[in-house]
């Protein structure tokens, strides 16, 4: 075999060595690590875990910090499982390409952390292992300590029944919530109309999540300055640009590794669990009166719902 064949087909730790260029570095590896995950991108992949094998090399900038004997002044070994742990418990994925770059990104935030490499493979799919493995490095010139994270900004969530919804004064009630200059996130209520009957529980869960949103697309129908976003990450944009979003609640229900269970399609429990899960400085809910004052819930009535990586 060629020498990018045997590369190819070799160990992560094997690879790190045959490309390495210029002075050696000195490279921390985990191997065999294996873990039972709710990941794939076919329906019959959800609902169900696998056995999920992570191989990763990390090489580092600098040997002095091992002469040092000082575990604060390394990368870890728990740094790479913190890492995998990370990724996992962030939200539910597709692809393994897509944990793999995730898993990479966050190894790659350590100060002394130069590339990485990582191979992922499915153990369960037949008599052999489908993977992927890529290979990532630091960006050049980056700052050599850790930067503090960006503050995460804690919004307002507005829950807005369907007669809300429907208000003639929506645009002054908007203007209000702007006037508070806090991020704003707004939850909707069904239609009054009553939505299709499954007769399981995990189809009608969907029915509700979808009759949520078609609510969120006539809400941003009334006015401009509401958009619709289902992801953390758009919510994490909007809410940094000052953004009026109207939440579609079904991708991070539904990928949420510990959602709000089951039985939770109320749309104000799901306001409440969005609400707990950003950590929001208060939950208004508001109804058809024009000039009614919002029903406040108080921070100590939220209820106790995991957490929203």
């Amino acid at each position: 075999m060629t020498d990018e064949i045997t590369q190819a087909f070799s160990h992560p730790s094997e690879r790190a060595k045959a490309i390495a260029d210029g002075a050696p570095r000195d490279r921390i590896s985990m191997t065999d690590h294996v873990r039972e995950v709710e990941i794939g991108a076919f329906q019959a992949e959800r609902g169900v875990t696998q056995k999920i094998q992570f191989d990763v090399v990390v090489e580092v900038e600098t040997r002095a910090e091992s002469a040092a004997d000082d575990v604060d002044r390394i990368l870890s070994y728990d740094t790479i499982v913190e890492a995998i742990d990370g990724a996992l418990a962030a939200e539910r994925v597709n692809l393994l390409e897509t944990l793999a770059a995730r898993i990479a990104d966050s190894i790659l935030a350590h100060p002394i952390a130069a590339r990485v490499f990582v191979r992922i493979g499915k153990l369960d799919r037949g008599p052999y292992t489908l993977g992927v493995e890529i290979l990532r490095e630091a960006p050049k010139g980056r700052r050599r300590l850790r930067l503090l994270a960006d503050a995460a900004p804690h919004p307002i969530v507005v829950y807005l029944s369907d007669a809300a919804i429907h208000r003639p004064d929506l645009s002054r009630l908007l203007d209000r919530l702007e006037e508070t200059a806090a991020p704003l996130i707004l939850c909707v209520d069904t239609p009054i109309e009553a939505p299709p009957q499954a007769a399981h529980g995990m189809p009608q869960r969907r029915i509700a999540l979808l009759a949520i949103e078609q609510s969120a697309w006539v809400l941003a129908a009334r006015d401009p300055r509401c958009v619709v976003v289902d992801s953390r990450t758009e919510l994490d944009w909007a809410m940094k640009q000052g953004q009026i979003s109207v939440w579609a609640p079904s991708k991070l229900v539904l990928d949420a590794v510990e959602g709000p269970g089951l039985d939770v399609i109320a749309p104000v429990a799901l306001a409440l669990w969005l609400a707990d899960a950003f950590e929001a400085q208060r939950v208004l809910s508001f109804g058809a009166a024009e000039d009614e004052t919002p029903h406040a819930f108080a921070a100590d009535a939220l209820p106790d719902l995991p957490a929203l990586s």
